[in-house]
């Protein structure tokens, strides 16, 4: 197997050897609230919930039983957390890692909200005295851009990945640090019964395990030296512009010159936002190349103004504009927002 899988098998041996879990599958160990040894729930529980979270927007149901704050105000502490996760220089390893991202990522919250969280979760209370300036610096991130939640280092993108102008689909190894903290258990196991199911040549027991791990937005690939590499699924908007639909004019060679960019290269993104539609909206560099101004300087996109301010996006805009290329060949091409707009009031 490759590296990333021998990654995941000892890790998860190892969190099985920690949390009490002996030789036969019985725990030795108390279970805390999420049904796992009260060793681990501090990593593995808040991991997958703040991963449940930024896929479902829905927090855990029985946190309220623990805290005084609304289901809306809870939400906004797993919004803070997930950020605060992928920005740390070293994700948690163990409850006081877990309660120190905690506590200082809600530490404007009420002290009663966040012991209560952290009993939730099976993870210490620790004083001022127990968290120094470093556990806040750690925190930081110390090289991305101002507004930046987290930057994204993505394997090779495939050609099918780009499903229009603005819109890519890539993934990332989850054995990038940022990654592996906060990859389910149930998503490590499946992996490595799908690996053993292939190695008995049981491939239809694989191929079912796969399509779960699929559904969890996850997906085993083709990784080097005939290995294989589990990667998580981000889908990417790209911040800033607004490419023609596929079925507008100029939609599918604004598609094909996206894909002809990026195929097959590994892309650096940072992640401003998240969309409505769950996608994670971003600034995307190709080798070197600053995609929003290729595809705006080649007049393949049109600068989305309502949503993004920045003026040398508009002046890129002019440049295509003025020069006639691309969608601006046309003395008046269609606004895709426009002609979006125009379609749901159709179907209404």
């Amino acid at each position: 197997m490759g590296n990333a899988i021998r990654h995941i098998r000892s890790e998860f041996g190892k969190e099985e050897e920690d949390s009490g879990v002996d030789l036969n599958g019985s725990n030795t160990q108390t279970l805390g609230p999420h049904g796992v040894t009260t060793a681990t729930v501090g990593v593995s529980a808040l991991a997958h919930d703040i991963l449940n979270f930024d896929a479902t927007s829905q927090v855990p149901d029985a946190l309220s039983q623990y805290v005084v704050s609304s289901k809306k105000a809870q939400a906004n502490w797993y919004r803070k957390l997930s950020v605060a996760w992928k920005e740390a220089k070293s994700p948690p390893k163990s409850p006081e890692d877990a309660a120190r991202l905690v506590i200082l990522s809600l530490k404007r919250h009420q002290k009663a909200d966040v012991q209560g969280f952290l009993t939730f979760y099976g993870c210490p209370y620790l004083d001022k005295n127990e968290i120094s300036d470093s556990d806040d610096t750690n925190l930081t991130p110390s090289s991305l851009p101002q507004g930046v939640k987290f930057k994204l280092e993505t394997l090779p993108v495939d050609v099918k990945a780009v499903s229009d102008g603005d819109t890519i689909t890539v993934y990332v190894d989850t054995a990038n640090p940022s990654e592996s903290s906060i990859v389910p258990k149930d998503i490590l196991e499946a992996t490595l019964a799908r690996a053993q199911a292939r190695k008995v040549k049981d491939f239809k027991t694989a191929d079912t395990i796969h399509k779960t791990i699929v559904h969890a937005g996850y997906r085993v690939l083709p990784g080097p030296n005939n290995g294989e590499t589990l990667a998580r699924k981000y889908r990417i908007r790209l911040r800033g512009i607004d490419a023609p639909e596929n079925s507008m004019p100029y939609g599918k060679e604004s598609k094909e010159e996206l894909a002809k960019l990026v195929q097959g290269k590994c892309l650096i993104v940072m992640i401003y936002d998240q969309d409505r539609y769950g996608r994670s909206v971003g600034d995307i560099y190709c080798n070197g190349i600053f995609v929003q101004e290729f595809m705006l300087k080649r007049g393949l996109a049109w600068h989305y103004h309502a949503y993004d301010k920045r003026p040398e996006l508009s002046q890129w805009e002019k440049s295509a504009r003025d020069s006639q290329k691309g969608l601006w060949a046309s003395s008046n091409p269609e606004k895709p927002w426009d002609y979006r707009r125009d379609k749901r009031n159709a179907t209404s």
